[in-house]
């Protein structure tokens, strides 16, 4: 399957499940697999990635809740909770801080090219588990959420949250996306 195909794939899938069309241990190899591949600036290997699978992924999305109070729609944390699992994309800022001082002429930039290897990463992973027949969803709890993630996988300060993608076995298909007019986004010059 060519790159274009898997992107014309990937879509945010709202309604998983936890029955995986693969193993936990297939779906881990590939986010590993992926993780290393993905470049960014300077070599910095900032980007930090936290797979909650089993009963830690249905703590994950109650402790989400719990962080919004309640304000959040319950169908929604369920749904995501329903899913097998959710990927959490953090970047080390301890990381990003080496590297400003190791190079300050460029110390401005690191964090912003922190973000863009994140993209980077989330975009692959979410292709790549739709290449596997898995669902999946970008989502944004943080910064509400950023202590109790931290607290509950037992993760260090320096790791900035930017989101959260759970996954799962796909219950249903989104509806159609409507076409665009791509001019209004892409410019050609000649």
């Amino acid at each position: 399957m060519s790159l274009v195909d898997v992107l014309k794939q990937r879509r945010s899938y709202y309604q998983i499940n936890k029955n995986l069309p693969v193993s936990e241990d297939a779906v881990i190899k590939r986010i590993e697999e992926l993780t290393e591949l993905v470049p960014d600036a300077f070599n910095m290997k900032s980007s930090r990635v936290v797979v909650a699978l089993g009963n830690k992924q249905d703590t994950l999305w109650d402790t989400i809740d719990k962080a919004f109070g309640g304000k959040v729609p319950p169908e929604k944390i369920a749904g995501f909770k329903a899913g097998a699992g959710t990927v959490l994309y953090f970047y080390d800022e301890s990381v990003v801080k080496g590297l400003q001082d190791q190079f300050p002429l460029y110390a401005g930039n690191f964090p912003g090219w922190a973000l863009q290897s994140s993209g980077m990463l989330q975009l692959s992973i979410w292709s790549g588990l739709r290449e596997m027949g898995i669902g999946a969803s970008l989502q944004h709890y943080n910064p509400v959420i950023d202590d109790a993630v931290r607290t509950l996988f037992g993760l260090p300060e320096s790791y900035k949250l930017i989101a959260q993608m759970p996954f799962g076995g796909i219950a249903a298909e989104p509806d159609p996306k409507a076409a665009e007019d791509i001019s209004k986004r892409v410019v050609i010059a000649k």
